[in-house]
């Protein structure tokens, strides 16, 4: 609540449940009249700030803008509902880690589970840098040994992981050699002039790539330093516009790529699980027609929808150094364009050659760093890169691996089936019980896990149901691209941090896309399913 003092307009008196405080604004700076009653920290300041809650807002004579301290002492809240939650976490994490062995989990199975929830927990919360809380997952599993250190570290093992540092080592490049703002140039000559039409533009082009480059994290590096650079040119907020930009390139990367075939790891992941078992392929084009006109169209629609909704802003064209664009490349570019254009053809060809994304990364990357490029001088490659989400995919996979060995992930998964009670000639039913167990199977699996679970069951799920063994095996496609967090997704991940947005806030929109996906495109989806037939005779 904000009161104006009848007898000076200057003094203002704020309260509310965190924060009651009065102070009053003059030319010179700030006076409290008395005394101050805060939950949360508020600071004086001589050069016209105040700070309340962590959150600094500046105040001029008269104190015109009341709304700023309104949105301060709503995020002063919102950060100590933050921290309450976190604090029940810990409880919730000390409480199961001492649960005694039961319903067939052992203690290791147990443990590993209390650590998941904190990591979970801190990853949804924020309170601590994800970074810090995978490190943190590492030191417990090796104090508490929940397993042996080549489990608790098989996160650095994996090529995902070595795909992340060729990514980060490619998005410094692109940015330290100012090939980010050249591209971003090259695009701002398009005739767009909205917001909205920004947004659903860098979409488009995520869903172009994903028919040229087979990797989600490819598509990732390359979009996230253009989408940054977008941003600054056209003057974007960094509050709202530049994170739309970064989540469009980021989510369109992942999300609409689902429903081509060898767009991503998971997709193929399906495909050699359905041969491996049940010597079952998948067509391009009948993948294809399947999946892309919701999971591909629909969806990108309801996600650029989202984004302008969530992360509102409006274009304020900013001047930039005249022929920046045109100007011809430098040495270090033209380096980097041989370097960016040898990576994109192994990935584009990988069906033939058979050397993974990884390592043709991570062969970029160290092309990069060679010091006769010039693409990173002097210390700008210690300074410039983030090497956060190193540690923090690294823990993700090391999680994953944790709840595969420890049998969690099979337990959850068959126990979910039994719970759903599927029952042939319940066609809808059926259908939506298998997408949201696969979705609610993702956060503890990633997508990729979500196959490992269910692919060996869908024999028995196909004979229950009656659905052919292809449709069941189909719907795990709708739930692993049903992003719930953004943390069980590591390329998603990579392009939040790349591009500086929290995952607190990419939790706004995965949550929300994950409601209209449930609630809207699901039913839609099962409708294209039933009218080509796919559900059986």
């Amino acid at each position: 609540m904000l009161v104006s003092s009848k007898s000076n307009p200057s003094v203002l008196t704020i309260s509310s449940p965190f924060v009651s405080c009065e102070y009053e604004s003059t030319v010179n700076g700030l006076k409290y009249p008395e005394t101050v009653k805060t939950d949360a920290p508020v600071l004086e300041s001589e050069t016209g700030f105040l700070n309340i809650g962590g959150c600094c807002i500046t105040l001029i004579h008269q104190i015109k803008n009341r709304a700023e301290i309104r949105l301060c002492l709503r995020e002063a809240v919102v950060d100590k509902t933050r921290k309450c939650v976190a604090v029940l976490i810990m409880i919730g994490t000390l409480i199961i880690f001492f649960i005694p062995p039961s319903g067939g989990l052992n203690r290791e199975a147990i443990r590993v589970g209390a650590l998941v929830l904190f990591s979970m927990g801190f990853w949804a919360t924020g309170v601590l840098p994800e970074y810090l809380t995978a490190l943190i997952f590492m030191l417990a599993g090796m104090i508490f040994k929940v397993a042996p250190a080549p489990v608790i570290f098989s996160g650095f093992f994996s090529g995902a992981l070595w795909l992340v540092f060729g990514g980060l080592v490619i998005a410094s490049a692109v940015k330290s050699t100012g090939f980010d703002q050249r591209l971003s140039g090259w695009l701002a000559a398009v005739p767009i002039t909205s917001y909205a039409g920004i947004i659903g533009g860098m979409f488009l082009l995520t869903m172009l790539l994903s028919f040229f480059i087979p990797s989600t994290m490819g598509r990732v590096i390359l979009l996230v330093p253009l989408a940054t650079a977008m941003s600054d040119r056209l003057g974007l907020s960094a509050d709202t516009g530049r994170k739309g930009m970064v989540l469009a390139a980021t989510l369109g990367s992942f999300v609409p790529a689902a429903a081509v075939l060898p767009a991503n790891v998971p997709n193929m992941v399906l495909a050699g699980a359905a041969e491996t078992l049940y010597d079952l392929s998948f067509g391009y084009g009948t993948y294809l027609k399947l999946h892309y006109p919701v999971l591909g169209v629909m969806k990108g629609l309801v996600t650029v929808f989202l984004i302008c909704r969530l992360f509102p802003d409006r274009i304020r064209p900013v001047s930039s150094p005249q022929g920046a664009a045109t100007k011809p490349l430098g040495v270090s570019e033209m380096v980097l364009v041989v370097i960016l254009s040898g990576t994109l053809l192994l990935w584009g060809t990988n069906f033939l050659h058979g050397v993974s994304p990884a390592w043709v990364a991570l062969a970029a990357a160290l092309f990069c760093m060679l010091p006769f490029t010039g693409i990173f001088p002097g210390g700008v490659f210690n300074q410039g890169i983030n090497f956060g989400p190193f540690f923090y995919v690294g823990g993700v996979l090391r999680i994953v691996t944790l709840i595969n060995r420890t049998g969690l992930g099979d337990f959850f998964g068959s126990r979910l089936i039994d719970l759903i009670g599927l029952q042939p000639g319940h066609d809808i039913r059926n259908f939506l019980s298998l997408c949201l167990v696969s979705t609610a199977l993702s956060p503890l699996t990633t997508p990729p896990g979500v196959v490992a679970v269910l692919a060996p069951l869908s024999a028995k799920i196909s004979t229950v149901t009656g659905f052919p063994l292809m449709t069941v095996l189909m719907t795990q496609v709708i739930g692993f691209s049903n992003v719930i967090l953004p943390y069980h997704v590591p390329p998603i991940v990579v392009g939040l941090q790349v591009g500086g947005v929290s995952a607190r806030d990419a939790a706004r929109l995965t949550l929300s896309l994950c409601a209209a996906s449930t609630f809207i495109l699901m039913p839609i989806n099962y409708l294209w399913w039933h009218w080509l037939g796919v559900f059986g005779p």
